[in-house]
């Protein structure tokens, strides 16, 4: 039985997208499934907006999700090199060999005339398409146009009346006519190849047995075919990934910044929540289950069960897929995660890191059940390193000034002075045995605490919030508290 090789080709002209990802992602689940190699090449041929960093970058965000590669530009292999730019010889000896059986000739169209033809064919209700200008020339011809210095491409000869067809593994059959593509670029005036003519020799030298790949390579699909039908080769099976589209219905564009794997990295999402979230966007698991480890998704992955329609981003799922695993980690691991954030808020400095560790671990244990991001940990923790807290809203004030609230933080002050440990435990039985004794409802006595301590009517469990503040802190906000009313 062959051996199953997928590859994921970004080119490293920016971050890594989430619809990149995705497709990362659903390769290598199908190589780990079918105990395949998954490779990754770069596709860096668009020299101007490429570079090493973009290209470092993403195999980061890669290892970053768990994603790794049997074949690829940093770890080698058997059928490298990786880069395309490393390749252009390979392709230059593949487009001589088409030009000389015939399969391609140069045509020298300036930009102008096409653009001029292509306007021509709109006004007349036509789909613009090359019409073969060039098609024919003669030796003679061509001779002439080079040695007056015209500058050439390569155009693919489409055979007349061909029809194009395949099985798509998610789209299922799949029919071109011949007609809808004319003599297409493989070459360009610089010698560069372009994408269809390298991804399918890269493809074929490299082994790739499927192509996984988002919808939009579609129609780059039947050209793709031709050439492999040219050159007497094997198509790979193709399975074209649905588009991702935004809330608003509207395609999500690989230029939106917004939606990169670095920036939810940066705003505080776990490696194990963007892998999940991925996951789902396009792929329906049997049954209701939402929660996928790496290990899970290796298990239960098929391509049968990805949908053929867009997949919407549910920025609500996301978060609650995130919240589920920030609750799920340790406090020691969130605060590792979360340290940039209170650096950049100022609560923390290098110098005091581990001095003040302990007593951070806390505060994290504390309030990391109500994240949603990461990012969200300087707003949730700010009235632990604050000397005074104010009511934050209306609704605030109000609580303090309810007729019960100088009985209460009387008595909850005489409760913990007398305790020998101000643990969250301890803390705990001693606002029930206050509530009991005041005939007061748990609200009644939680809501004023929580406000004189915080400033808002809702967060951390009040218990831990009066462990980590202490005593003497404790007894000051609520005699700030008082002086408010």
């Amino acid at each position: 039985m062959q051996e199953v090789r997928v590859r994921f080709a970004p080119s490293p002209t920016g971050p890594l997208h989430i619809g990149g990802a995705r497709t990362a992602l659903f390769n290598w689940l199908f190589a780990q499934k079918t105990g395949g190699k998954c490779i990754l090449r770069s596709e860096d041929t668009d020299r101007e907006r490429s570079s090493h960093e973009a290209e470092q970058a993403i195999m980061r965000d890669l290892a970053w999700l768990g994603i790794s590669w049997d074949e690829g530009v940093d770890v080698g292999g058997p059928r490298g090199p990786y880069r395309q730019t490393e390749r252009l010889d390979i392709y230059a000896r593949f487009a001589r060999r088409f030009l000389q059986d015939g399969l391609a000739y140069q045509c020298f169209c300036s930009e102008q005339e096409l653009a001029e033809q292509r306007r021509e064919m709109l006004a007349h209700g036509e789909t613009p398409r090359y019409l073969g200008r060039c098609r024919n020339l003669s030796e003679e011809d061509r001779a002439r146009l080079l040695a007056e210095g015209k500058k050439a491409v390569v155009r693919f000869r489409v055979p007349s009346g061909s029809i194009i067809k395949f099985k798509d593994l998610i789209q299922g059959e799949i029919e071109f006519a011949g007609e809808e593509i004319s003599d297409f670029i493989i070459v360009k005036p610089d010698g560069t190849p372009t994408y269809n003519f390298a991804v399918v020799i890269d493809d074929h030298l490299m082994g790739i047995t499927h192509v996984l790949r988002g919808e939009e390579h579609l129609r780059n699909t039947p050209r793709q075919i031709l050439l492999y039908q040219a050159m007497g080769w094997k198509a790979p099976q193709f399975a074209h990934i649905p588009f991702i589209l935004d809330e608003d219905r509207t395609r999500m564009s690989q230029s939106q910044g917004n939606v990169s794997v670095d920036e939810y990295r940066k705003r505080g999402y776990l490696p194990e929540t963007v892998v999940n979230f991925l996951a789902l966007l396009g792929w329906s698991p049997e049954g209701e289950q939402e929660i996928y480890s790496l290990a899970d998704l290796v298990e239960h992955f098929s391509l049968e069960r990805v949908f053929r329609s867009a997949a919407v981003f549910d920025e609500e799922r996301l978060k609650r897929l995130n919240a589920h695993y920030i609750k799920k980690s340790s406090a020691e691991r969130i605060l590792d995660l979360a340290l940039p954030h209170l650096v950049a808020a100022g609560y923390v400095e290098s110098a005091t890191l581990e001095e003040q560790r302990p007593w951070l671990l806390r505060v994290v244990a504390a309030v990391k059940d109500g994240l949603t991001e990461l990012e969200q940990i300087g707003e949730q923790v700010d009235f632990f390193f604050t000397p005074t807290v104010k009511p934050q809203d209306n609704k605030a004030r109000q609580v303090l000034r309810e007729e019960q609230v100088p009985t209460v933080f009387d008595s909850v002050l005489e409760h913990l002075a007398a305790l020998p440990e101000l643990t969250p435990e301890a803390v705990r039985t001693e606002l029930r045995r206050i509530s009991r004794e005041l005939g007061l409802t748990a609200r009644r006595v939680y809501m004023p605490l929580r406000v004189a301590l915080t400033g808002r009517t809702q967060g951390s469990e009040l218990f831990h919030v009066i462990s980590i503040l202490g005593l003497e802190k404790v007894r000051e906000r609520l005699n700030a508290a008082l002086a408010l009313r």
